[in-house]
């Protein structure tokens, strides 16, 4: 599977709502297309308009997957681009923070 970057501006009004929507995304995506999409992560990030976006990495069998899985969930893929590597300096800061915890 391919690695994308998927950019969802201003789906969200509040945490709330992006729960839910999370929650569905996590059902089509390991119920319904598990053979075509792995969400990976998701960082949610405050919108100049107030609302919620998330910046989110997938795996994917292609490009029209990713765009299925967004559609059967109920959110935009506003940016689609393929990631053709990775180059880690620190670990994520959350996994930091619950280490510390």
């Amino acid at each position: 599977m391919q690695t994308f970057y998927i950019r969802r501006k201003s789906n969200w009004k509040d945490a709330n709502e992006l729960s839910v929507t999370a929650g569905v995304s996590a059902r089509v995506g390991n119920e319904e297309m598990p053979d075509r999409v792995r969400w990976i992560r998701s960082y949610v990030v405050r919108e100049d308009d107030g609302g919620l976006g998330t910046v989110c990495i997938y795996q994917g069998t292609d490009e029209a997957a990713i765009r299925e899985h967004a559609r059967r969930a109920g959110m935009s893929a506003d940016e689609i681009v393929p990631i053709e590597d990775t180059v880690v300096v620190r670990d994520d800061p959350a996994k930091e923070q619950a280490m510390a915890a």
